[in-house]
């Protein structure tokens, strides 16, 4: 079970900062967050060595999978793959001929080119591919999205995936736990990698229970919000004590 938190923050420092307390992975948030690839490249040279970073793309499309992987990312996740058509695209793309179609590029990755042969050696084996089921309509296909060759994993999106139930935020809602646990058991009877977003702990702690192996609890604004907050409660308590 690798342990990881959402980057959204366009800083390295922050990223380093969550690398340093020793997080397994790092969820660079390119499609809710205001990260640009100039930021993304920032942060890989920054902690690319220290952890793993995987990059929610802006969007499942060409261009931000190959922007994303040319610079050096570990791997990538698609927002919003509703169909197992969508999801082999996806594996197309982010793979090199013959079990893809990924344009050549020599960006960092590549070591801009100096190390080319070296990455396109390893590079359909070591880069993940990674998929979001966020969607009822995802519901619907997922045992076919989880049967996908080159799909490395299935991040459940259960906020998205409440919303489009009509049930926004309900996760408690029987429609909505019915949802996730056809996700559930479709992945397991693939064996297909889980992983699930929460803001808390106590939010992704029945997904740890449940073996989820990717997990994703709260992001980098949060860990600091949460943190001055509760500062500057014990500050103001202490000032009412000294009177």
């Amino acid at each position: 079970m690798l342990l990881g938190t959402m980057v959204t923050l366009p800083t390295a420092a922050t990223a380093e900062i969550l690398a340093d307390i020793g997080f397994d992975w790092l969820f660079l948030d390119a499609e809710h967050g205001s990260l640009e690839y100039s930021d993304i490249q920032h942060i890989l040279q920054t902690v690319r060595d220290q952890v793993a970073c995987m990059v929610r793309l802006p969007a499942a499309s060409e261009v931000p999978i190959k922007k994303v992987l040319d610079l050096g990312a570990a791997g990538i996740i698609a927002p919003q793959v509703n169909t197992a058509a969508q999801a082999r695209e996806v594996v197309r793309w982010a793979r090199y001929a013959p079990e893809g179609n990924r344009g050549v590029g020599l960006g960092r990755a590549q070591g801009y080119g100096m190390h080319f042969s070296d990455y396109l050696a390893k590079a359909n084996h070591e880069v993940a591919v990674l998929v979001q089921a966020e969607h009822i309509d995802a519901v619907e296909n997922i045992e076919a999205i989880a049967r996908v060759e080159g799909v490395d994993g299935i991040m459940l999106g259960p906020y998205d995936l409440s919303a489009s139930l009509d049930k926004m935020g309900q996760l408690n809602h029987p429609t909505v736990i019915d949802a996730i646990d056809r996700i559930t058991h479709a992945c397991r009877s693939e064996g297909m990698p889980l992983g699930c977003f929460g803001v808390t702990v106590e939010a992704v702690r029945p997904y740890m229970q449940k073996g989820y192996q990717l997990i994703l609890a709260g992001a980098d604004t949060m860990h600091l919000g949460n943190a001055a907050m509760h500062m500057l409660s014990e500050l103001k308590a202490s000032r009412t004590g000294s009177r």
